[in-house]
């Protein structure tokens, strides 16, 4: 007989304490390999995939899509051991929703074996590629065939899964009706256009096709074996967008219905909402701040961006040169790159300077962080800041991309603003904000000129220094947009 395991949800690092299931990638009375990512969780910091350090039969799913578990509470359990698919599958059915307590194990306990490698983030596997999802289909809720298939007793050694199980015999239960899938469950209560898993590797093309409502297993991949790409999915949306509409029918679901007059809607402060909530609440509640600001003359820090670029070479991004600037003024007043240790009483100052920038997604604000900021050249930065930016855009940021820094530098001006008053980024001691570069009348050389100006704010832990200390950063900050041959001398 099979084992039943109990996979919990890991320390997916970084402090974290909870997450919540955004999908699920395997149904009960699916097989899964060792390390094959089971759930799509998404917690304070990014989304990732988990993968389960068990292989064998999934007998029972813990948790909605939608709801948030802690770190500890199970996720699934899994029938491993068995050296038939008929066992596994019989485990599954006697398992129901829960494995008895005396039958599961901790999923951090014991040693690696060839059902278990007690890896539990993406990219710690055992290095062997994940096979391919199998489904058992038992004839009725709860039960399997009275009579399970014999194996094809022909089936080469090679076919044989990871779990010892015969392919003939994936492939005979596998051939079951479609009817018992509804007999056991569909979790999202629809019909698919095709049973057995979807050729998608990709979390990225998962997300844009769950994001569009669009059916993966309609799309015929055009990678190799079938495998659907992103350009196969951006295809169908926009064959989708030239077809004309379909009507409602009965029985349909119709989407978000409109809400009543008046009606009120409430939105869940969870995943990353949640978590910038409450870090900008705290940083309200505990950081003493102050805001000032100054006008500079950006027209000479943009004709030397002009001439850097005209040189050849990787273009220079002015977010670079803004953060090259940022940290050398950081060198100067090292008291803005410091933390405070409210316990202790302390502050701390921070030997490095990683530098944090604001970037707004689709699923809301994120500061990524440029770590050794101070020890990267323009071109280092630029090439930094993109790889970020990118990532951010693609929902791809890792908790290490999210986490670490000391100092941020918040660039609103890209949304048409001109000041703010920024709130600090806890538990750092100084924001800048940057607003848009805007041609302005100006006294350049003693006489009015239109010059390109820009407001730069400085909100500091007043903690941590006295408005003399943040005056001279910002002034020093400004100086240097202003002639940019001040930043020689720091070289």
């Amino acid at each position: 007989m099979a084992k039943v395991l109990e996979f919990k949800l890991p320390d997916l690092g970084e402090g974290l304490t909870e997450a919540e299931i955004v999908r699920w990638l395997v149904d009960v009375g699916d097989v899964v390999a060792i390390d094959q990512p089971v759930v799509e969780v998404e917690t304070a910091k990014a989304m990732v995939e988990v993968p389960c350090p068990y292989g064998g039969v999934v007998t029972a799913r813990f948790g909605e899509e939608g709801s948030e578990l802690p770190v500890g509470a199970p996720l699934l359990t899994v029938a491993v051991g068995a050296g038939r698919l008929e066992d596994a599958g019989a485990a599954a059915a006697s398992a129901g929703q829960s494995a008895p307590s005396g039958e599961r194990a901790a999923s951090s306990g014991g040693t690696a074996s060839a059902e278990t490698s007690g890896n539990v983030l993406v990219g710690y596997g055992t290095g062997t590629p994940a096979a391919r999802r199998r489904r058992l289909r038992p004839s009725a809720l709860g039960a399997v065939p009275a009579a399970a298939p014999a194996p094809a007793t022909a089936a080469p050694a090679a076919a044989t899964a990871r779990n010892g199980s015969p392919a003939g015999e994936a492939q005979s239960a596998a051939s079951q009706s479609a009817a018992h899938r509804g007999a056991h469950g569909e979790s999202r209560g629809t019909v698919r256009a095709a049973e057995g898993p979807v050729a998608v590797i990709s979390p990225l093309v998962r997300k844009l096709a769950r994001d569009n409502d669009l059916d993966l297993r309609r799309l015929a991949g055009s990678g190799p074996d079938g495998l659907i790409l992103r350009a196969d999915v951006e295809k169908a949306l926009k064959a989708a967008e030239v077809a004309p509409p379909v009507a409602p029918t009965a029985g349909r679901a119709l989407g978000t219905a409109a809400l009543p007059t008046g009606a009120e809607e409430r939105i869940p402060l969870r995943g990353v909402r949640g978590a910038v909530a409450d870090k900008l609440s705290r940083s309200r509640r505990e950081i003493p701040d102050a805001t000032c600001w100054v006008d500079a003359d950006a027209t000479e820090l943009l004709a030397a961006r002009t001439a850097m670029n005209a040189s050849g070479g990787e273009k220079i991004s002015l977010l670079a040169l803004l953060a090259r600037i940022c940290t050398a003024a950081l060198d100067r007043y090292p008291e803005l790159n410091s933390a405070v240790d409210t316990e202790a009483r302390e502050i701390v100052r921070l030997p490095g300077v990683h530098i944090g920038f604001a970037a707004q997604t689709e699923r809301g604000l994120v500061v990524p962080v440029v770590k050794d900021a101070h020890t990267r050249s323009a071109e280092s930065l630029t090439a930094e800041f993109a790889r970020l930016t990118d990532a951010a855009r693609e929902g791809a940021l890792t908790p290490a991309d999210l986490t670490g820094g000391t100092f941020t530098l918040n660039n609103y001006g890209v949304f048409g603003v001109d000041g703010s008053t920024p709130i600090i980024n806890h538990p750092e001691a100084a924001m800048l904000g940057v607003g848009r570069i805007v041609p302005k009348p100006w006294v350049h050389e003693g006489e009015l000129a239109v010059r390109k100006v820009v407001q730069l704010s400085l909100t500091f832990d007043h903690r941590v220094c006295d408005g003399g200390t943040a005056g001279g950063f910002l002034r020093y900050v400004a100086d240097c947009v202003e002639r940019p041959a001040v930043l020689l001398r720091t070289v």
